[in-house]
């Protein structure tokens, strides 16, 4: 089973356009600090605006959102130190390979939960995704998810507190990075739910096993 992203409806395609909005929201940010500056580069001006149809007003506050929270988390200090011991089983990591188009990966085994705390949980998340981001090759801004839930049962879920935060956090501060999320073995109980609710699965995969989707809507 996978998910793909759909296409924007904003016709990318009219480049005159396209820089108007890019300009209009760079404006409307007003002035920034250095870290700002090098985070809202042209490429994650368009991410946010593809994120909310390219409407301005709702990308700035998306945007200024997620530099409040990057301000307070400082998810690009985070080193392997920090967060080694929720890796040890292997549970997420970028894999050292890349798909056929060259596109980053990012493994996901949630039978490998291996700590209830809800601070190291999320500070991993936000390192596997800032790793993932810096390893993307030239020309590609998105990644790729595989998510083997073999073994997977109820008894991996993880807290509502983690789920929600971890949901906020990729569909808040991540928007546009994922371009497809491929699900090996999953549970029989979610086939129906995607069939018919793509996004409304994906969400459940978020709140029953600390998983993470692009939630840009």
């Amino acid at each position: 089973m996978f998910w793909r992203k759909q296409t924007s409806h904003f016709e990318s395609d009219d480049a005159e356009q396209r820089q108007a909005k890019i300009k209009e929201l760079r404006a409307a940010l007003g002035p920034l600090s250095a870290r700002g500056e090098k985070y809202c580069n042209e490429a994650c001006l368009v991410r946010y605006l593809e994120a909310r149809n390219w409407n301005v007003d709702r990308s700035r506050k998306m945007l200024e959102e997620s530099l409040e929270w990057r301000a307070a988390r400082r998810p690009e200090d985070i080193r392997w130190t920090d967060v080694s011991v929720e890796a040890e089983t292997g549970k997420m990591y970028r894999a050292p390979f890349t798909d056929r188009e060259g596109r980053t990966v990012i493994v996901m085994r949630p039978t490998k939960q291996n700590t209830s705390s809800h601070e190291g949980q999320l500070r991993y998340l936000t390192y596997t995704l800032e790793n993932a981001v810096l390893n993307l090759p030239q020309g590609q801004d998105k990644m790729v998810w595989l998510i083997d839930f073999t073994g997977w049962t109820l008894a991996h879920r993880s807290p509502f507190k983690t789920s929600r935060e971890t949901m906020n956090t990729v569909q808040n501060h991540y928007p546009e990075r994922l371009s497809a999320a491929f699900m090996f073995n999953p549970p029989k109980i979610f086939e129906a739910s995607f069939k018919v609710y793509p996004f409304f699965f994906i969400n459940v995969v978020l709140h029953v096993s600390f998983l993470s989707r692009r939630l840009s809507y």
